[in-house]
This record gives structure tokens, C-alpha cells and sequence, in this order.
């Protein structure tokens, strides 16, 4: 699996070619699967928005062949050899943020991060949580679910700080994300919107037309 993980999307040129790169074919050639799960923990119009190629974060709307929806609060019910095909055969999989902790669960719970590892294939392409919720931990500076454990899935081996310094957030600052690698305590990315984080292979590339800065506090 080759993996794009985005603060927010594909918002510059950078950053879609790193795509085609990933992609090995043009956009257009490409066969999408969206996975709206995390948005619903916040805003029920979130997802539709998402799906329909209307979110701020651009990937849905990107000019793709095809886009099919993977809704993984339904993946439970339906067979499993059915939705597995459909990841398979599936060139790329854009998944949406919201918030980590939820769709931790909704990846364990469906069988998707079992499915994933498996997948030499696919491109990964998160946005925010999306992104965060393959690394090891995120902190709990970004975990609004009532729970102490900010621990991700683990299929990278460093964390991301996303949506670096947005304007008028506080929360989002460099000052924010100083203290946020403190309690990480490991590898990390703090990455503004215009920066993704292309893993290839195990090589690890930053892809920016913005601003980004690494920690290491191990």
C-alpha cells in the first residue's frame, strides 16, 4: 500500500502530482472508493459534503474515472467477500476526516485495518484524520472522544500534527504543536494545508508548497 497523507487534501499542484505519481496513471484512468465514516461524529452534512465533492478538503472532486462510497459503520452487515472486492479492486481509497477516535473503531470494527496491510496495490489518500489514524498515536490534543487512549493503528511509524497554523486557531499553532511533540514523544510531522506526507516503500517524503517542520523527541 502507498500511502498520501494529507492535512487537507489535494490543494496544490505538488501535491496532486505526488498523487499521479502514487497512481502510476492519470486522475482520469483512476477508480476511486471514498469512506465518509469519520465526518458523522460531528456534522451529519459532513459526509454528504465529503462524497459529493463540496468539502474543503479536495479529493472527492478531483476528476476521478469512478468514485464508489465505503460506508464502514455498514461494512458489518454486508458480506464480507462482497466489500473486500470492492477495496481490491479499487485503485484508490480517499478517506475523509473528522474525528480519530471514531474512525479507529470503525476501521477495526468493519475489518478494514486488517484488509489494508494486504493491499501492495492500493493508494492511500487521508485527509486529516484520515491521515492520522494510520499513525501510532495522535495525543490527546486531538481526541475529542471521551476516552484516555489516543493510540492510532499504527502502519506508519511516526504522528502528524495537521492543519499547521490556520489562521485564527490557537489550537493549530507552532507553539501548539511544540507542546503536542512533547507528549509524542516519538517521530513527528506538524504540516500546514499545503503539505502531505508521501510514504512509498517505507520512504518517507514531505511534499509542501507550504510550510511543515519535523520532530524527533525520542
Amino acid at each position: 500500500m502507498r500511502l498520501l497523507l494529507c492535512s487537507s487534501g489535494v490543494n496544490n499542484r505538488a501535491i496532486h502530482d505526488a498523487l499521479v505519481d502514487l497512481l502510476g496513471k492519470p486522475i482520469a484512468e483512476s477508480n476511486a472508493l471514498c469512506v465518509p465514516t469519520a465526518g458523522y461524529f460531528y456534522d451529519p452534512t459532513g459526509p454528504w459534503r465529503f462524497v459529493s465533492g463540496q468539502a474543503p478538503a479536495r479529493l472527492v472532486g478531483l476528476g476521478w474515472k469512478s468514485v464508489g462510497v465505503l460506508e464502514l459503520t455498514a461494512l458489518p452487515s454486508i458480506d464480507r467477500e462482497r466489500w473486500v472486492q470492492w477495496v481490491r479492486d479499487a485503485d484508490v481509497l480517499l478517506v475523509n476526516g473528522g474525528e480519530t477516535v471514531y474512525l479507529r473503531r470503525w476501521m477495526r470494527e468493519s475489518g478494514l485495518a486488517d484488509l489494508l496491510p494486504s493491499l501492495a496495490d492500493l493508494v492511500y489518500v487521508g485527509s486529516s484524520a484520515g491521515s492520522l489514524v494510520l499513525t501510532p498515536r495522535v495525543g490527546r490534543h486531538f481526541v475529542d472522544s471521551p476516552t484516555d487512549d489516543d493510540g492510532m493503528l499504527g502502519m506508519v511509524d511516526f504522528s502528524i500534527f495537521p492543519h499547521l497554523d490556520l489562521p485564527d486557531t490557537p489550537r493549530l499553532s507552532m507553539a501548539a504543536a511544540e507542546r503536542w511533540a512533547d507528549d509524542i514523544a516519538g517521530p513527528a510531522y506538524a504540516i500546514d494545508d499545503d503539505t502531505a506526507i508521501k510514504v512509498t516503500d517505507g520512504t518517507v517524503e514531505v511534499v509542501s508548497e507550504g510550510s511543515w517542520k519535523f520532530f524527533n523527541r525520542g
